[in-house]
């Protein structure tokens, strides 16, 4: 059982820094224990489950709206308890479904696509969503596949994990069958962010 629990950081938040930080790097953090010393503590999220927290990087230049609705659901205490309904090893694990089946969302309206210049690698957090390019709500996935190209400007990217993909990758997988989804599915715990 993995719980999210999604939370927000305040300036006294630290860990060591490092300067070899790329978006568009597919190097993972998660090994090294570092926060990167340019990244924005105000763009940070905490994601915590079973095994651990789960640091991602916000992109609020790239996707403003799509980091507004993400901060906006942890604020409220939306995702704390969602389950990670979708996963298919090697390519994703997705969250962000009160209902739990694929089909669900928040309160809010769908937001308009913010398809930006950065890759679908390992790492990336993207914004889930119908065929619709703008149906986007609350669903998000992260790549667990070293690159993921056929998702380049179809899924709004708005951050990535900079630490804790070891932990994503001990979430549990779905049936393939099924498209991924998966019966009694870990859980996020918390989620904080600012």
């Amino acid at each position: 059982l993995i719980t999210l629990s999604l939370f927000l950081i305040n300036k006294s938040f630290s860990l060591e820094n490092t300067n070899n930080y790329n978006r568009n790097s597919d190097k993972n953090y998660a090994e090294e224990e570092v926060i990167p010393d340019d990244v924005n503590l105000d763009n940070l999220l905490l994601m915590e489950l079973k095994d651990g927290v789960v640091v991602i990087e916000l992109y609020p230049d790239k996707a403003p709206w799509h980091v507004y609705r993400v901060k906006l659901l942890t604020a409220n205490g939306f995702y704390d308890g969602l389950t990670f309904h979708r996963v298919i090893k090697n390519f994703m694990a997705q969250t962000g479904d009160p209902t739990g089946t694929g089909m669900g969302g928040s309160q809010y309206g769908p937001l308009r696509s913010e398809f930006n210049d950065l890759k679908h690698i390992r790492g990336i957090v993207s914004m889930a969503r119908s065929s619709d390019v703008n149906s986007a709500n609350s669903q998000f996935f992260i790549v667990t596949a070293k690159k993921a190209p056929h998702l380049d400007n179809q899924y709004t990217i708005f951050g990535k994990v900079i630490k804790g993909m070891d932990l994503i990758d001990n979430i549990k997988v779905g049936d393939n069958a099924n498209n991924g989804m998966v019966k009694n599915p870990d859980k996020i715990i918390k989620k904080i962010g600012r």
